[in-house]
């Protein structure tokens, strides 16, 4: 089986949604295509590119692993769509791996994130380009994608920034 995974903003401007969805959708077709053990799509299912990411995956047909920070995970969504949405994905996911801490923490976050990076053959990173703006951000998680030698795809385009 074939294992993508997915590290980004939360945040991602508006001008760049579209550019985003077809860029993960062409890098799950490209992944999924050719590749007869089928596709696992491994995400933390935040809000912005974790879960565009898995709409995307599942829509692929991919079977969804959702790689939880914490135990309390879901209080760190304040808007609740974006609570729904997770708790929509999470009941889709064929899988669910939680990391072992109560609470999310920066700890939480780059633990899930090195999961991922450490369990994928590739990483779409929805990133800036920019360092993270807290220990485990996605700056954090494509270095280290990348210093185990991980392929890491990012999807951005130039010129946009992020507030």
């Amino acid at each position: 089986m074939r294992r993508i995974g997915v590290t980004g903003h939360r945040d991602i401007p508006g001008e760049l949604h579209a550019h985003v969805r077809a860029a993960l959708r062409t890098a799950l077709h490209a992944a999924a295509r050719g590749h007869e053990g089928g596709l696992e799509a491994l995400s933390s299912l935040a809000a912005g590119a974790d879960q565009l990411f898995a709409d995307i995956a599942l829509a692929c047909g991919a079977e969804l692993t959702a790689v939880i920070p914490s135990g309390e995970y879901e209080d760190d969504f304040d808007d609740p769509e974006e609570l729904a949405r997770y708790l929509w994905l999470r009941k889709r996911a064929t899988r669910e791996v939680r990391m072992d801490y109560p609470r999310s923490t920066d700890e939480a976050y780059y633990a899930a994130g090195t999961y991922i990076a450490d369990h994928c053959d590739r990483l779409l990173a929805v990133w800036d380009g920019r360092p993270a703006r807290g220990p485990g951000g996605t700056g954090d998680i494509v270095r280290y994608a990348r210093g185990l030698g991980k392929p890491v795809t990012v999807i951005w385009r130039a010129g946009v920034e992020r507030s």
